[in-house]
């Protein structure tokens, strides 16, 4: 669980100064994720497939297949037989199900909060509920729990959504949400479709994970006191992008995302006093130093961190790979070696 806490930051003299957003990065989901395809190429040895970028960070992605992982958008793609792991977003059932049909060898990466949100689209359509799904179009998230329920899951990207939606009874409609959303915008989005359906449900618990939810509020404190933030990430990171909005939104004069610190630019410092710093959670901490190493050869060697909330939650390995570790006499613990 999570614990808020007041920020740890000091008063200091230093005219530049860093703000440095905690908890930032790896989530619990994508540690288990790569750590997931880590030791299936040290147990079944290379090539591991993975459907899809296992999570959304190319630096990740290019780590990975350094060490012999092979990323292909479909399995259809893959040869039949072989190891073939999904991604921290999810599938739905037709992806599974096209696997198995090319007897593939699947390890379940699939965060086990977005895997929550797949039971609640399984448990409401039994229950006859029209499903409302709060997301962005094309995310993988989204494709994969839509899956689950295509006939009953409509997905709600915006005003054009809530104006097309319709439902067979408006007293069995519920909202869910994809894990990775901004928390502000998604409750913005749900007032906005409470007034057309005035009994809509709320989701049994928050779809939106805690990672994303703590970094956030984390990226409001910095923001507020940020003349220019940069959070680290790719742009195909949907939580990456929120927290470069959340920062705004929040009162910093600027804020920008890069994949890593070559991306930076000196034109963005033109007047900057104090520079906030956070990353999505798909990043790995060495990024986020050596974007602090080249803050540092611009003055902005004064770091401070900025902590809202503790995080110590950690997922077991999938299954199918936890099987097979234990049957093998090796470590099935969620840590790297």
């Amino acid at each position: 669980m999570t614990l808020i806490n007041n920020t740890d930051t000091n008063d200091i003299d230093s005219t530049k100064k860093v703000l440095l957003a905690a908890p930032r990065g790896y989530c619990a989901g994508v540690d288990r994720a790569v750590i997931a395809v880590e030791k299936a190429l040290d147990h079944y040895g290379a090539p591991v497939y993975v459907r899809k970028q296992i999570v959304h960070n190319k630096h990740v992605v290019r780590s990975l297949e350094r060490r012999g992982a092979i990323f292909v958008e479909e399995v259809d793609e893959a040869p039949e037989g072989c190891i073939m792991v999904f991604s921290a977003h999810g599938v739905s059932p037709a992806v599974v199900a096209a696997a198995e049909e090319r007897n593939q060898q699947t390890i379940d990466a699939t965060c086990p909060l977005v895997t929550k949100v797949h039971r609640e689209v399984q448990r409401f359509e039994k229950e006859g509920y029209d499903i409302l799904l709060v997301g962005h179009e094309g995310h993988e998230e989204v494709e994969g729990t839509a899956g689950e329920a295509p006939d009953v899951v409509q997905l709600i990207d915006g005003d054009k959504d809530i104006a097309t939606a319709t439902v067979k009874d408006p007293k069995k409609v519920v909202w869910l949400s994809q894990t990775t959303l901004s928390v502000d915008e998604t409750m913005e989005t749900v007032l906005k479709l409470r007034e057309k359906f005035p009994t809509l449900q709320n989701p049994p618990s928050d779809d939106i994970c805690y990672a994303t939810q703590n970094r956030q509020v984390a990226i409001k404190k910095v923001g507020a006191d940020s003349d220019l933030v940069i959070v680290v990430g790719s742009a195909n990171s949907s939580n990456t992008v929120r927290l470069v909005e959340v920062a705004m939104d929040a009162g910093a004069k600027a804020a920008y995302r890069v994949d890593d610190a070559s991306e930076i630019q000196d034109s963005w410092f033109e007047g900057v006093k104090t520079v906030g710093v956070s990353s999505g959670a798909s990043v790995p901490e060495d990024l986020v130093s050596d974007v602090l190493d080249y803050l540092d050869t611009k003055g902005f060697g004064n770091v401070s961190t900025v902590t809202t909330a503790e995080e110590d939650i950690q997922f077991s390995l999938p299954k199918e790979l936890r099987k097979d570790l234990k049957e093998a006499g090796h470590d099935t613990s969620n840590k790297k070696r």
